[in-house]
């Protein structure tokens, strides 16, 4: 394991100081938060932890289940006590872009569902503003090339369909457009609001007021930042 994977996954097992027995946890998707369900798992194994997992991810759940974390779907489990997810960017005021690993909407969805919500990210993923990195956006099969030319208006860059002629399909079995905003995002709610109004747009991978605190490693250690004012401050 090389220098950048090892802080990673200190990063993911530091995020589970958050986790209390008896919690429903939103499990989420990508390289970081894989350590966190591992060592979920671990925990649940070895020291008795009860928890209940909600998965963001079909890989997430594949995951899940392999350790024995038991699940439960996101319409049977109610309210959500924390969710543990990864980001593709997060701002010093905790917005984040997410949806790099293709599965926004139902990570938004067990967000939305949550009582507060933890990041897990590497440094390279903090920004001052967001944008430098595709905003992701899931869209209709069917809807791509209308909602491609509305957002010639909305989007100052490049619309580009991920995967190309072998398009990337959803768990949902939607696509995905990546909008190259650059690092100009500064009223994100505002910009959710304008994409989510174009006909054909599933989600947007804009999570606004969602995040509560991010554990993120660095070259030398990994930091815990604590939204002032959030759920978890």
């Amino acid at each position: 394991m090389d220098e950048v994977e090892a802080l990673k996954r200190e990063a993911g097992i530091a995020a589970c100081s958050f986790v209390k027995g008896g919690m429903t946890l939103g499990l989420g998707t990508g390289s970081t938060v894989r350590y966190t369900v591992l060592e979920l798992g671990r925990m649940i194994a070895e020291e008795g932890l009860d928890v209940v997992g909600v998965s963001t991810s079909e890989a997430t759940r594949e995951l899940a289940e392999g350790l024995g974390i038991p699940l439960l779907e996101l319409g049977d489990a109610g309210r959500i006590d924390l969710t543990i997810d990864g980001a593709d960017e997060f701002d010093p005021d905790f917005q984040l872009i997410k949806g790099g690993g293709g599965a926004l909407t139902r990570e938004k969805r067990v967000a939305a569902a949550s009582e507060a919500m933890v990041v897990v990210a590497d440094d390279r993923k903090q920004v001052p503003v967001l944008g430098r990195f595709p905003l992701p956006l899931e869209v209709g099969a069917a809807d791509v090339s209308a909602v491609s030319e509305e957002l010639s208006s909305i989007c100052p860059g490049q619309v580009s369909l991920r995967g190309g002629r072998d398009p990337y399909v959803t768990d949902n079995g939607g696509h995905i457009l990546d909008c190259e905003f650059g690092p100009t995002i500064s009223e994100p709610l505002d910009l959710e609001h304008r994409i989510l109004s174009v006909e054909g747009v599933v989600e947007v991978g804009l999570f606004v007021g969602m995040c509560d605190a991010v554990v993120m490693s660095t070259p030398s250690e990994v930091l815990t930042m604590v939204k002032r004012g959030g759920r978890l401050g």
